[in-house]
């Protein structure tokens, strides 16, 4: 059944992430908790589908509030996705897009492509690194070693982060195939990506308590106090944060 033999895949995979990984992990966790204890933010970035992983930590419950979504409509699944595609190959747009959100050198950039190849990331990477930032890549190295780079300076997204955080995902990410059918079908990146970005949350708020700083966490609005405690959130930081 394939739907076992997925979930015997990502078991596997999401094992050898954690195993393999976890040094990296904390790594990041300590840049990004760096940023939190200043008061600053971390921000996260991805093209396409890849922008699901700056949703996942952002605005949510149990979230940290000082999370930046990199969220540039440019480069999104709508109105037309291979506009997406399309756009995240051209260089020089997004250190442009940067400009126009609240930066400084105490700030964290996370960037997740699997591929780590496409000019939009390596850009971002070099601008938050000409800012001073720490930059954190989350990118599968079995995927980057396969490709070339489609940036001018012919770096992948690996060559550029102070931590890279290897997706253990097959290059092409696919990890079904059947009897009668060419194509590969079934992606994990998704799923171990996001594993990666809560643990990093996770590991990131341990570090700020055990350094005697509480971190503003975003509270289910569901929940009756909800609204409130992240009413004060918003004010505090919608300044800093666009997207708020």
């Amino acid at each position: 059944m394939k739907y076992l033999e997925y979930y015997s895949i990502i078991k596997e995979q999401l094992e050898a992430q954690f195993e393999e990984e976890g040094k990296k992990i904390e790594e990041a966790a300590k840049y990004c908790s760096n940023s939190i204890v200043k008061d600053r933010l971390i921000h996260v970035f991805g093209c396409g589908h890849s922008q699901m992983f700056a949703m996942e930590v952002f605005y949510r419950a149990g979230g940290l509030v000082q999370v930046n979504p990199l969220l540039i409509p440019h480069m999104a699944l709508t109105p037309k996705a291979k506009l997406s595609t399309i756009q995240e190959r051209i260089e020089g747009f997004t250190p442009s897009y940067l400009e126009l959100e609240n930066t400084s050198e105490d700030d964290t950039m996370i960037i997740v492509s699997i591929s780590g190849r496409n000019a939009g990331v390596i850009d971002m990477a070099l601008a938050a690194k000409e800012k001073g930032m720490k930059v954190i890549a989350l990118t599968s190295l079995e995927f980057t070693n396969s490709v070339t780079s489609r940036h001018s300076s012919r770096k992948l997204l690996k060559d550029l982060a102070d931590v890279t955080i290897d997706i253990k995902c097959v290059s092409g990410d696919a990890c079904l195939s059947i009897d009668g059918m060419d194509a590969q079908f079934c992606g994990t990146s998704t799923v171990l990506g996001m594993a990666v970005m809560e643990a990093i949350v996770a590991q990131s708020i341990e570090n700020c308590v055990n350094n005697g700083y509480i971190p503003p966490v975003y509270v289910s609005s569901n929940l009756d106090k909800g609204d409130e405690i992240n009413k004060g959130y918003i004010e505090k930081y919608k300044n800093k944060i666009g997207s708020l």
